[in-house]
């Protein structure tokens, strides 16, 4: 395995919906609100400037009153195909870079999600602290939203 497979976190999905709109939902705030969150979690969308070089910048309101921020800045955006970024997740995860992948399956689509770690160390510890299911929860989210968008 190379350096770069032992610092990534992979997570495939087939969305059952056609790629234009699992694209929408990704890229649009008004979708991205519906589902970036953990259920039951209200986001707000600070900045939102869907271009390379553009910045990126949700927050949501912890239990606690605390503000959790999540941010970072495109680095590569093919449409319909692929979306680069650098992100942090502040104060749990920071300096990862997000590849997202889509591909048209007829009228499925095909999602690779990629989260690459500064080093294996740091990729053990998202992976202990619940990165799996902090974005399989966001991701079956975004499911449930491609289905009533979807009707």
């Amino acid at each position: 395995m190379s350096d770069l497979t032992n610092r990534t976190v992979t997570i495939e999905k087939t969305f059952n919906a056609p790629i234009e709109l699992v694209w929408e939902a990704w890229t649009q705030p008004e979708h991205i609100l519906k589902w970036w969150a953990p259920a039951g979690m209200d986001i707000k969308v600070l900045e939102h400037e869907f271009k390379v070089g553009g910045r990126w910048k949700y927050t949501m309101l912890m239990p606690d009153g605390n503000e959790f921020i999540s941010e970072g800045i495109y680095q590569e955006i093919i449409e319909l195909k692929k979306i680069v970024t650098t992100a942090d997740f502040k104060p749990m995860t920071e300096n990862v870079e997000l590849q997202t992948f889509f591909e048209a399956d007829g009228e499925k689509t095909k999602f690779k999600f990629n989260v690459i770690h500064a080093t294996v160390e740091y990729r053990k510890q998202q992976e202990e602290m619940g990165l799996y299911n902090g974005w399989g929860g966001a991701f079956e989210r975004l499911a449930k939203l491609l289905e009533t968008l979807n009707k």
